[in-house]
């Protein structure tokens, strides 16, 4: 089977559970529910760095439930402690295209990377923030993080920068109240946060 081109990283295995081969994993992030629902993932061991060890493998999924803000899962072929401790620390994907459709009111986080975020706060229309490159929780909501983007003097749009070279970033609640408006196929989100925040 070819490896799907559209592969999210959503957990890491990290340890085995029990003596039958079950296997605790620590999702990335609070929408563990596709973990749970989809019966193929694609497992890969990723170096500290992030650069893939080794090629995606898929593996069926037996069962999978929810443990103390982790997940447990039985997959096929893993049957006693040693094959599940052999998996520790091997990342798990799913393919974009499986995961189920959120509710109108609700975006998957790597649905909204990417996307272009302008501000509203400007009296003569919307201004181009920036690009959603990160999305973290901070225990409230969900927040967007946006480098920075301007003209340059040529008028090429490019990521703006501090005097060490780092991309100037601004941080957006991601909460009705501040981001009235977000269109996924457009890639287009905007908000009354001010830019120099």
């Amino acid at each position: 089977m070819a490896i799907p081109d559209d592969l999210v990283e959503l957990g890491r295995i990290v340890s085995a559970y029990g003596v039958r081969g079950m296997i605790k994993i620590q999702p990335h992030s609070a929408q563990e529910s596709i973990l749970l629902n989809v019966k193929e993932w694609w497992l890969a061991r990723l170096s500290r760095a992030g650069v893939q060890q080794e090629p995606h493998r898929l593996v069926r999924v037996l069962r999978a439930r929810d443990h103390a803000g982790s997940i447990v899962a039985q997959l096929e072929g893993c049957d006693d402690r040693d094959q599940a401790e052999a998996l520790k620390g091997t990342s798990i994907f799913v393919s974009r295209d499986c995961f189920p459709s959120a509710p109108d009111d609700e975006f998957y986080w790597i649905d909204l990377i990417g996307c272009s975020v302008y501000s509203a706060a400007d009296s003569s229309g919307p201004v181009l923030l920036g690009v959603v490159h990160e999305v973290s929780d901070n225990g409230a909501h969900a927040v967007l993080h946006i480098g920075r983007q301007g003209v340059d003097e040529q008028g090429n749009l490019v990521f703006l920068k501090d005097d060490k070279g780092r991309v100037k970033e601004v941080l957006v609640p991601f909460v009705q109240a501040h981001v009235p408006f977000v269109d996924i196929k457009q890639k287009r989100i905007e908000t009354d946060w001010p830019a120099d925040l």
